[in-house]
């Protein structure tokens, strides 16, 4: 056989094994996920949807072309709904349309699918344009919309949640009671009522005393310790004893500057704070400081009376670390860490019939102000009198499930239902005045699907709660030191070692050529 025959046979060969090798992917084919946190890999609560299906599912992602070309991301999450139906044996069908050029813009607004504007750079030039991005899942005449996805972070969490509601026919709902005469929804928590929307959550506004609602999955009580009556209280008890689930997001401290600096007023219990005490969960009066805390700025009077901006460290905003989590628990067993202002520490007591879990801690370098209250920032001598005498850590947030005590009588043999409550003595920490991470956001979703028993999806989100915040390490002179080696590590050492690799190199070869 000639040379130039052998070539032909070859070429031709290594020709049929590339088109074999393409037929055979486009049945069969995998992904490798080296990410950390497992975000292109589907959960088994998600592959096994379909087992649980009567009908078959369609999922339709609408998505602008011109989003497609210029992004990776659409890709991504086209290739993430493909797993569904790979997983679904048939019963998930999944279709990609382009709305401007199937005439779908009109029909898919009315859905609740809206365009976004995005910015785009082509040939030097900024230009702005609608996209759409968003999917309709179809079951059985019932429908649910993710309106606009852009990233791999929730996409499963949302797929799955919105697939179960509507195979299950049971809506999760979440009823507000907001106890606290001072804030408004529209003003104070848009963002929680976002997510919880963004999450699948329908939402209820009840108004404190009224009858709670049956089929709720759980109530969120923000403030209420000043305000809540006898009968206001006994509508929630009665509530949890039924087997309804609470998140309890409360303070026992006003904070005023009608005198022009920030005053301290703490709150006349009406009932709340023996009611969860009773639970076996103690709101104290007192305020937890931290050395794990934020910077905030500070304006004070400099040289000659001309206002002066300073950088400080606030121990009343506590920034609670990864470590500050318990890990054996859903809600926190991958927490991200969270952010909170001017909070009160729990105490946690023995309650029979009742399983009690501390969920947020500060570090071991806290401490208590409980007399002589004065978190002013000028006044940062009085921070530390009383941290020789209360230092340690402390529970800032606690989880409780079984069955609760009834604050009010029900009768000897009254035999409450299963339930669960989660306690945190801080409401400041989802208000938009000071939020300012999506990491509470994350927290309290993540809570709420505790409350309303999905535990097993609860991974599912708690997979994306990753960030990139440089918390690990509080000390400052600690925290000095890593940045200086980082920096020695990446301007000096790293190049110093290449450069002598090169130098070597170079020599090696001049010996080789002399």
């Amino acid at each position: 056989m000639t040379k130039k025959n052998e070539t032909v046979i070859v070429t031709a060969l290594s020709t049929a094994a590339i088109v074999l090798a393409l037929l055979l992917g486009s049945r069969l084919w995998f992904r490798l996920d080296l990410t950390a946190a497992k975000l292109y890999t589907i959960s088994p609560a998600s592959r096994h949807l379909a087992d649980s299906l009567q009908s078959q599912i369609k999922i339709s992602y609408f998505l602008s072309g011109k989003l497609r070309q210029l992004y990776p991301q659409p890709g991504e999450i086209i290739d993430l709904v493909r797993e569904y139906v790979t997983y679904s044996n048939g019963k998930i069908r999944f279709t990609v349309r382009d709305p401007a050029k199937d005439g779908l813009e009109e029909d898919l607004q009315r859905l609740g699918i809206y365009p976004r504007q995005m910015q785009s750079v082509e040939r030097n030039e900024a230009t702005v344009s609608n996209v759409f991005s968003g999917i309709l899942i179809e079951y059985m005449e019932k429908t649910d919309i993710i309106p606009f996805v852009f990233s791999l972070e929730t996409l499963e969490y949302d797929l799955t949640s919105r697939i179960r509601a509507l195979v299950s026919g049971k809506v999760r709902e979440a009823g507000i009671i907001l106890a606290d005469s001072a804030k408004t929804f529209d003003k104070n928590y848009r963002n929680l009522t976002g997510m919880l929307q963004m999450s699948g959550y329908k939402i209820r506004e009840i108004t404190a005393g009224d009858e709670i609602p049956e089929g709720l999955s759980e109530v969120i009580l923000i403030g209420g310790v000043d305000t809540l009556d006898e009968t206001a209280l006994s509508k929630i008890d009665g509530y949890i004893q039924g087997g309804g689930k609470v998140f309890f997001i409360i303070e026992n401290f006003m904070f005023s500057t009608a005198t022009g600096s920030m005053d301290v007023i703490p709150l006349s219990d009406r009932g709340l704070l023996a009611m969860l005490r009773s639970y076996g969960v103690d709101v104290q009066t007192a305020l937890v400081l931290d050395k794990s805390c934020l910077t905030i700025t500070y304006q004070s009077a400099g040289q000659g009376g001309m206002p002066a901006i300073r950088l400080i460290r606030y121990p009343f905003w506590i920034s609670v670390t990864r470590e500050g989590g318990n890990p054996d628990h859903p809600v926190t067993s991958s927490f991200a860490g969270l952010d909170l202002f001017w909070a009160n520490p729990l105490t946690l007591s023995t309650v029979d019939g009742l399983e009690a879990a501390p969920l947020l801690s500060s570090t071991p370098d806290a401490w208590l102000m409980t007399r002589n209250f004065a978190v002013e920032p000028g006044q940062a001598f009085l921070f530390t009198q009383e941290e020789t005498e209360t230092s340690g850590k402390k529970v800032l947030a606690a989880a409780l499930s079984g069955r609760f005590p009834p604050y009010f009588g029900y009768g000897d043999s009254y035999d409450g239902a299963e339930s669960r409550i989660v306690v945190i003595g801080n409401s400041e920490f989802l208000n938009d005045e000071y939020l300012n991470s999506d990491r509470n956001l994350t927290f309290f979703l993540l809570a709420a699907d505790w409350l309303a028993n999905d535990d097993d999806i609860i991974s599912i989100r708690s997979r994306a709660t990753g960030t990139n915040r440089l918390d690990r390490i509080l000390e400052p002179e600690k925290k000095s030191a890593a940045m200086a080696f980082a920096r020695s590590l990446n301007i000096v050492i790293i190049p110093v070692i290449v450069l002598a690799f090169a130098i070597v190199s170079g020599l090696k070869r001049r010996k080789k050529t002399a």
